[in-house]
């Protein structure tokens, strides 16, 4: 394995022109939202009090953004140490993911003036799941922070800071392995006083906080293969190869899907709920092809990671990881959004200002993703083979220019 170094490179490259557009794009937009009003960018309404921003934004933006967490139970719960390499891109991922999820949750508010008041204690509504799941992502946010501030505390070469910070780490890290499995399952349970305005199939009173902690490590672990794939393309010979952990994490994801399959389809057994997601009468067709998709996508790497040679290489692992990515994102989007109807005739879908912003979360994730690994020690580096030749070429050079001027 490499040491975890700068990847260097040049700064503005094309990923970064393509995406920063975007992310400009997304700042003027929430600068427009913030001084004229929540409805000058949204299609939200009295049905529809929560949109694209939670539901994507929120729900599957910090469920992409659980790299850092499930690894932490991984490498620091479990002691699997070889898994420590990727540690860091994850942490710097989830920093990213929850901070933009707390950003959506900020621009979502229509009296954001008023977010303050939230943190003082006598304001506290501590019977609110609302309450509880934004006060640990809060405090998720600062833990993540300084999880990750060892990479530019060493970095920078301040020792007296890194070492403090060293000594109460693991306090960090458990509390940082604790948070997440709080406002996880919550995510689930917010949509509980939801009622029968959300499809029966999804509605469920016990199963929806298990299955929103379950897609949690999920999509925490596919995302890390993704990401993982992503970048090994990226700079190919540049970072070593690590198809045997993602190989080995995918295989760890099977088993937790396949617990997740056993929970959703006992409970539609439990509560004789199966004849709507066979759709069996014409009005939950388009459920019954929402909850199958769901179905295919998770089942999907189930199959493909025990197809012999396959299971182990790069494509396959990469489809894989995007298709339960896919699979775990499109049920909270489903419980959360697409099968939420509060009657009255209430309709909804976002906006272009909605999705822009939406886009643009993303891009500024990315661009600051590329950026800070160009600039910091954050991937394991392999030292290339043409830059210990160069640097012989010069050795062998300056030694003969040596010699030369000792003949003179």
């Amino acid at each position: 394995m490499g040491n975890p170094r700068p990847v260097g490179g040049r700064l503005v490259s094309a990923s970064i022109l393509f995406f920063a557009p975007l992310a400009v794009i997304c700042i003027l937009l929430i600068i427009k939202r913030l001084f004229l009003g929540i409805g000058s960018v949204t299609a939200l309404n009295g049905g529809y009090p929560w949109g694209l921003w939670i539901s994507f934004d929120l729900l599957v933006g910090t469920g992409f953004a659980c790299g850092g967490w499930a690894l932490a139970w991984t490498v620091y719960i479990f002691n699997k140490g070889k898994y420590h390499p990727l540690v860091r891109p994850a942490l710097l991922a989830s920093l990213f993911g929850y901070s933009l999820g707390g950003l959506s949750i900020t621009i979502d508010m229509g009296r954001y003036w008023h977010l303050p008041y939230f943190y003082i204690p006598g304001q506290f509504n501590t019977n609110s799941v609302l309450f509880e799941t934004a006060f640990c992502m809060t405090i998720y946010i600062i833990v993540v922070t300084l999880e990750f501030a060892p990479v530019w505390l060493g970095f920078l070469g301040l020792k007296k800071w890194f070492n403090k910070l060293n000594k109460i780490m693991f306090f960090v890290i458990a509390l940082g392995a604790l948070l997440p499995m709080m406002h996880q399952s919550s995510m689930g349970s917010l949509m509980i006083a939801a009622g029968h305005k959300v499809h029966q199939v999804w509605q469920s009173y016990e199963a929806l906080p298990i299955l929103s902690l379950l897609t949690a490590f999920i999509m925490g672990f596919s995302i890390v293969i993704f990401e993982g794939s992503l970048v090994r393309a990226g700079l190919a010979g540049k970072t070593p190869d690590e198809r045997s952990l993602f190989t080995q994490l995918a295989k760890v994801t099977a088993g937790l899907i396949a617990l997740f399959l056993a929970v959703r389809f006992g409970e539609l057994i439990y509560h004789n709920k199966l004849h709507y997601v066979f759709g069996f009468d014409k009005l939950g067709k388009f459920e019954a092809w929402m909850f199958w998709m769901e179905v295919w996508l998770m089942t999907l790497p189930l199959l493909t990671l025990f197809l012999g040679e396959k299971k182990s290489d790069s494509r396959w692992l990469f489809i894989s990881a995007l298709s339960m990515l896919l699979g775990a994102a499109l049920w909270r989007l489903n419980y959360s959004m697409i099968m939420y109807d509060p009657g009255n005739g209430y309709r909804y879908f976002p906006s272009a200002e909605e999705l822009l912003i939406s886009i643009g979360f993303v891009s500024i994730e990315i661009c600051a993703y590329i950026l800070i690994i160009r600039l910091f020690p954050v991937l394991p580096v392999l030292k290339e083979k043409h830059h210990e030749d160069s640097e012989q070429i010069i050795a062998e050079k300056a030694q003969f220019s040596k010699k030369m001027s000792g003949a003179e």
